[in-house]
C-alpha cells in the first residue's frame, strides 16, 4: 500500500505545485479491507515528517469500491479553488462528475 499511496501523494503535489512545507496537515481514510499498514506511513517516508497526519477507517458500505484510500489535504496556497486539481488514481468512478 506504501507504493500506492505515496503515488497519490506525489500525484497531488505535482499537479498543484505543492511542497511539503505547503502541508498544514493530512487525513486520510481506508477501506475495511485495507489493513496491512497505516496510509500515513507513506507520507512519512516521502519526507513529510512535520506534518500533522491521521489516519481513520471509511464506513463498510456494501457495493462500495475496495482498497480505496483517500486523503484530504489541508495546505496554504494562492490558487483558487476551481484551480486546484483532484487526483484519482485507479478510483475515477469515485467521481464521475469530475474528468481526469
Amino acid at each position: 500500500m506504501d507504493e500506492q499511496v505515496g503515488a497519490l501523494l506525489t500525484e497531488i503535489l505535482e499537479r498543484n505545485g505543492l511542497t511539503a512545507d505547503d502541508l498544514i496537515s493530512i487525513w486520510f481514510t481506508a477501506t475495511p479491507d485495507l489493513h496491512s499498514d497505516f496510509p500515513a506511513a507513506a507520507a512519512r517516508k516521502l519526507g513529510i515528517v512535520d506534518v500533522p497526519l491521521i489516519c481513520a477507517q471509511e464506513l463498510d458500505i456494501e457495493g462500495a469500491m475496495p482498497r480505496v484510500v483517500r486523503v484530504l489535504a489541508h495546505i496554504e496556497s494562492d490558487l483558487p479553488r476551481a484551480r486546484i486539481a483532484h487526483v484519482y488514481l485507479g478510483a475515477a468512478a469515485l467521481r464521475k462528475d469530475i474528468a481526469q
